[in-house]
């Protein structure tokens, strides 16, 4: 039996597409629906075992027997403030159920985030040493959140203090794909304009506002989500995954080409705007974000990224220009 929490989300209902595919229907869920209509649908089409509301899941977890915990569900909104909350979601319940997978000898794997490297002036090395670590400074309070989890985690590894028998860290780039509709204003750029491009409206992209890089030019590692969560099972299933990985392609592109790869797919030219980019957002605008997967291939993770076009073009005809987008 699994446990993925954030199931009904973006990518951990990809998570549980995944594992049904391989024949696991014991798969139990972690999440609260709401009333956003996306969110039930991102679980619609695959079955699971069990929906546990996040309140009870401590009860829930008295006596289980669990293969893996999937540790997906966290607070995600890059501009969220609520700092009690958010630290509750995504810090002290990610050290509950790292100690529960410790007492339990249950794999754990879970979710970091690139949110924090902050503004890449340390780069973007997944160095989980300590030093390194206490090197990152982050933008937001997501980004922080999760950072402060890191480094308990290896806080603990450094002192030799009990752990899961296999642990995993997974910091996620800009992942996108299907079911990342609940997301809002956190979903990817593609799945924000689609419609509106369809309807034959430009898109409108950020002007550049640094020398030397053009209009739209502004760059991230975008993977596609079956891409990420074919790492997440890498690491489900390595017996070597023990560590923090970096989850993205290792190769920045830019979201011009991201949004031409769009048109292309839907077979029109091109059609963008640049608009000036907000006053308030300028002077922290990550122009440049690239995961190093270095440390990923030296753990074994041998498995291609599907090339930004491909994968756009996937999305795009085989969900975006759908009457049912979801996976």
């Amino acid at each position: 039996m699994f446990l993925v929490t954030g199931g009904a989300g973006f990518i951990g209902s990809n998570v549980v597409a995944s594992l049904n595919e391989t024949g696991a229907t014991d798969v139990v869920v972690n999440d609260l629906l709401g009333k956003v209509d996306a969110k039930w649908r991102n679980l619609a089409k695959h079955q699971v075992a069990d929906l546990v509301p996040p309140a009870e899941l401590t009860k829930w977890l008295e006596g289980r027997k669990l293969d893996a915990v999937i540790h997906m569900g966290a607070i995600s909104d890059t501009t969220a403030t609520d700092g009690d909350l958010v630290m509750e979601n995504n810090f002290r319940l990610s050290l509950r159920l790292l100690d529960w997978c410790t007492e339990t000898r249950t794999p754990f794997i879970y979710a970091s985030s690139a949110a924090t490297y902050g503004d890449g002036t340390q780069g973007f090395v997944d160095d989980w040493s300590l030093p390194a670590l206490r090197q990152l400074k982050p933008l937001n309070l997501y980004g922080w959140s999760k950072h402060l989890f890191d480094l308990a985690l290896v806080d603990r590894y450094v002192k030799k203090q009990k752990l899961p028998p296999r642990w995993t860290g997974l910091k996620f780039f800009n992942v996108y794909g299907p079911n990342e509709y609940h997301k809002g204003a956190m979903a990817s750029v593609l799945a924000k304009v689609f419609d509106s491009a369809k309807a034959g409206q430009p898109v409108r992209l950020f002007k550049s506002h640094r020398d030397g890089i053009a209009d739209g030019d502004q760059r991230r590692d975008f993977i596609y989500v079956d891409d990420a969560v074919a790492v997440l099972r890498w690491a489900l299933d390595t017996t070597s995954a023990n560590g923090i990985f970096n989850v993205g392609t290792g190769k920045a592109e830019s979201f011009r080409d991201m949004i031409g790869s769009m048109f292309k797919a839907m077979k029109r030219p091109e059609n963008i705007e640049f608009v000036d980019m907000p006053e308030n957002i300028r002077g922290q605008y990550q122009y440049f974000t690239q995961g190093s997967v270095e440390n990923l291939r030296r753990a074994g993770y041998n498995v291609g990224f599907m090339p930004l076009e491909t994968a756009v073009g996937q999305y795009v005809t085989g969900y975006l220009d759908r009457d049912d987008r979801y996976k």
